[in-house]
């Protein structure tokens, strides 16, 4: 029995292990001392990570709007999240852009998006992700809340299926111990509840979930013709767009 609880103990503390390191990777938020790097124990946290954001999120947005009107919160609200996130996802957007749209070869594609500077593709790519954000955000109505807290754990979980279905396309890149073991079905588990909280916002929920399986086949599709694998830039910039047009669709929806 005691043999037992132990090893359930260690599997809890390994588990809470793998939130903290996905917190202190993806967002700025404390999260206490730094964890051990495990990336096979961080990835399943990324659409929790997504809903911590979310609702923080999602509670000042409640504040704000007591404050300003709609489109002055949702202003906020896309600062706030970039400040959170630290702009980590926005950076690999920009990359992503001047690499992949510089038309040239793979290999020069990818020497491209590790150039620190940003390019003229990159900044308009975050400029119209930031631009739909807002309008996503200034337009959403009936279960608000709901949708501004799912759509970055959205976002983030699908940052697994890019890890799950294409190859790393740096050997011995910094992100290549998110690719050093095969991706289980459970990992997936987790975002199992942003897709629950769409689902509870009725007929807009259900089309954010559609556009967000055709958004991650779509990108997916594209990354594979157009350069074969996929990178830490590339992640990046599949949650950014599929925050935006997830904000997009809910607030057409409800429109």
């Amino acid at each position: 029995m005691n043999f037992s609880r132990l090893t359930q103990n260690l599997r809890l503390r390994e588990r809470l292990n793998g939130l903290q390191g996905a917190l202190q990777f993806l967002t700025t938020l404390p999260a206490g001392k730094p964890a051990a790097f495990d990336a096979s124990a961080m990835v399943p946290w990324f659409p929790v990570v997504g809903l911590i954001l979310g609702f923080i999120v999602a509670l000042f947005d409640s504040a704000a709007l007591h404050v300003w009107s709609p489109p002055v919160a949702a202003v906020c609200d896309v600062i706030l999240l970039a400040a959170l996130s630290g702009a980590l996802h926005l950076d690999g957007l920009s990359d992503t852009a001047d690499g992949i749209f510089s038309h040239r070869p793979r290999e020069r594609a990818l020497e491209i998006m590790k150039d620190s500077r940003i390019g003229v593709m990159g900044l308009v790519a975050v400029a119209a992700c930031l631009g739909l954000k807002w309008g996503g955000l200034a337009g959403l109505e009936g279960h608000r809340f709901l949708g501004i807290m799912a759509t970055p754990a959205l976002a983030r979980g699908s940052m697994l299926f890019g890890m799950r279905f294409l190859p790393y396309g740096r050997p011995s890149g910094t992100g290549s111990s998110f690719f050093d073991k095969p991706l289980p079905a459970r990992a997936f588990y987790p975002l199992c509840i942003p897709l629950f909280l769409c689902m509870m916002a009725g007929a807009a929920g259900w089309m954010a979930i559609l556009g967000f399986a055709v958004a991650t086949c779509a990108l997916l599709a594209f990354f594979k013709a157009k350069m074969g694998c996929i990178t830490g830039d590339m992640l990046g910039a599949m949650g950014e767009v599929n925050e935006a047009l997830a904000l997009l669709i809910l607030s057409g929806a409800w429109t």
